[in-house]
């Protein structure tokens, strides 16, 4: 994993953040061999996790990226539940209120595995679920990995 994504995912988990890891960052923790360049975390809405949130990004001294951005979020930026796409020190994050049709934290958690590593437990996407986002979303770069992702499945099934 990209030590850039290690600092964020642990400074989330420092702040106790609800979260879960989707996009590239959850499919190579499942083994896919992608490349990705951010790492996506769909985070709970409520306003105790926007606060233990908003914690994180100031540590983590997150701006927006648009344009080499001095804007900071703010924790009404997270309650909002948009998209908030974040350059911080450790490297690019974005903070995402849904993913796919409007899949919220709620809606997915269920769909996701716990995983434990040096810096801690957190959530990942499972990959069957990635791979529907991916074909939902029927974007040219989701596209372009979703049969990388359907061959890493293959893989984790036979495994177990």
């Amino acid at each position: 994993m990209n030590p850039s994504f290690r600092e964020i995912l642990e400074l989330l988990n420092k702040y106790e953040v609800e979260y879960i890891v989707v996009g590239g960052v959850a499919a190579v923790i499942q083994g896919a061999p992608i490349t990705t360049f951010d790492l996506d975390a769909l985070v709970r809405i409520s306003d105790d996790n926007a606060s233990r949130l908003s914690l994180a990004l100031d540590e983590l001294d997150a701006r927006y990226r648009e344009h080499q951005s001095t804007i900071k979020p703010t924790k009404e930026d997270i309650l909002a539940g948009g998209h908030l796409l974040l350059l911080t020190r450790a490297g690019p994050l974005d903070v995402l209120g849904f993913i796919g049709d409007k899949d919220r934290y709620e809606d997915l958690v269920h769909l996701s595995s716990e995983v434990a590593m040096t810096i801690g437990r957190f959530r990942v996407l499972d990959l069957e679920e990635l791979i529907r986002q991916k074909k939902a979303t029927d974007r040219p770069k989701d596209r372009a990995v979703i049969e990388l992702l359907e061959e890493a499945l293959r893989h984790h099934r036979q495994k177990d």
